[in-house]
């Protein structure tokens, strides 16, 4: 029992680590979209799980890793990846940190709910509950009746969907493919849509951006990596609370290198969301 416990400790910070390399990755993420397209960035952090995928692949010698019992659905499953990663970047162009994943933290809440719709995974009346209650804090953050409200606070929302609609179709996927293939699929369409679309998009880098080009592709590998370590080493409902630190970070962040001071209604909001994520992670893992 101590070991299990010892064990599961270890993969807590592995996953806390993982989030904080994500953090990092979003700040960099920040900076470039001003100037650069969303679909440069991209093929920068495709390009680097590739380089994942193989390294993976030969650390658990599978020499099969490029093949797949379901293609269409990795494919499916690696498209809506694209879809979710560049809506999220591009609301770092118009939102603070702090409320774009204020917002996006709303996905593990929205993983739940697809699960009993898609996977027909049983959730109860207490769990609907702090579900419908996490969107009430998107609510309060969004703030749709008022003045100020901002169309473009939408672009994180609609990622949170697609990206609770990807970990649905990951965990379905995760059942007869290994992480590397799930990987190399990933990686592999994410390249070839963004060589379509980079083409047409591209726009000059300056040679000092190079580090923080190639800082893109290590903390987002590096992240995905922790990850999948921690997953290896606790239980998925023991290290998914952690994905709120994610918050923590973008106030931390934001305010050092943007000087961004979220408002009271982000607070009450983000706090709102983080409850509710954590109370329906909770129930799930007891179900």
């Amino acid at each position: 029992m101590l070991i299990l416990k010892s064990k599961e400790s270890i993969g807590i910070l592995f996953g806390i680590f993982a989030y904080l390399s994500f953090s990092i990755l979003d700040t960099i993420q920040k900076t470039l979209i001003i100037n650069h397209s969303v679909f440069q960035l991209l093929f920068v952090k495709y390009f680097f799980v590739l380089f994942l995928a193989f390294f993976e692949a030969k650390r658990k010698k599978n020499n099969l890793f490029y093949k797949s019992k379901d293609v269409k659905l990795q494919i499916f499953r690696s498209l809506l990846s694209v879809l979710e990663s560049g809506c999220f970047v591009l609301s770092f162009k118009y939102l603070s940190l702090a409320n774009a994943h204020s917002i996006g933290s709303l996905a593990p809440v929205i993983v739940v709910a697809l699960s009993a719709i898609i996977l027909k995974e049983k959730v109860s009346v207490k769990t609907w509950t702090a579900i419908f209650i996490g969107f009430l804090g998107v609510l309060i953050i969004l703030r749709p009746t008022s003045s100020i409200f901002d169309p473009k606070a939408l672009i994180p929302l609609f990622a949170a969907f697609v990206l609770g609609l990807y970990q649905v179709i990951t965990k379905k996927v995760s059942q007869y493919d290994s992480n590397e293939t799930s990987l190399f699929f990933t990686s592999i369409i994410g390249l070839l849509v963004m060589s379509l679309l980079a083409s047409n998009f591209w726009r000059p880098i300056d040679y000092s951006l190079y580090p923080m080009f190639l800082g893109i592709g290590i903390f987002f590998s590096l992240g995905l990596y922790l990850q999948i370590i921690a997953l290896s080493k606790a239980r998925a409902s023991i290290i998914q609370p952690f994905h709120y630190t994610l918050i923590f970070w973008a106030i931390i962040f934001g305010y050092i290198f943007y000087n961004d001071i979220p408002d009271m209604f982000t607070v009450i909001g983000a706090i709102i969301i983080t409850c509710s994520g954590i109370f329906v992670l909770n129930q799930s893992s007891k179900n």
